[in-house]
């Protein structure tokens, strides 16, 4: 099993990533941990240098699940998975998730620093609708209809816009 797991911050990617894991036994990657500089939130690291830590991921391991927002990274592992899964809850839920989001020291260094940077999580994430990046819903949303293997959509209920 071969499981990509994309969508908007606070979503519920990490924690689906995180039961499928533990249901499984498979390997997990978090896109952050390769994409940020370590202990730099916010700060790219090259895109060849992320590039390679994915596919060494990907090649290097039979199961496995990866999640994250990068819709480039989660298109470029698409030939190696079983499934991809685009995690859509709808915005209010999303920044409702991250306001109660627990201290995640792989990317902070403390939950104070953490806490800092919300303001600007929670700006980002209110715009996944109107952005055109590749962590943007039209992205995600171009990525998953693309895809020709399985694949799951959670959407939220009806009348609850993305």
């Amino acid at each position: 099993m071969r499981v990509l797991i994309m969508g908007n911050s606070g979503s519920g990617k990490s924690w689906r990533a995180r039961q499928l894991a533990g249901q499984h036994k498979l390997r997990h990657l978090d896109l952050d941990t390769i994409y940020w500089v370590p202990g730099s939130v916010a700060v790219a690291r090259p895109a060849y240098e992320v590039l390679a830590d994915l596919y060494a991921f990907v090649r290097g391991h039979d199961d496995w699940v990866v999640e994250g927002c990068y819709g480039d990274l989660i298109e470029a592992a698409l030939p190696f998975c079983t499934q991809l899964v685009f995690i859509n809850p709808g915005k209010d839920a999303c920044m409702a998730n991250n306001a109660l989001r627990p201290w995640e020291p792989h990317k902070y260094a403390s939950k104070e620093e953490q806490d800092s940077m919300l303001p600007y999580l929670m700006e980002w994430v209110s715009q996944y609708d109107a952005r055109d990046d590749t962590c943007s819903y039209a992205f995600h949303r171009r990525v998953y209809d693309g895809f020709q293997g399985a694949k799951r959509e959670d959407a939220p209920p009806s009348g609850d816009g993305a």
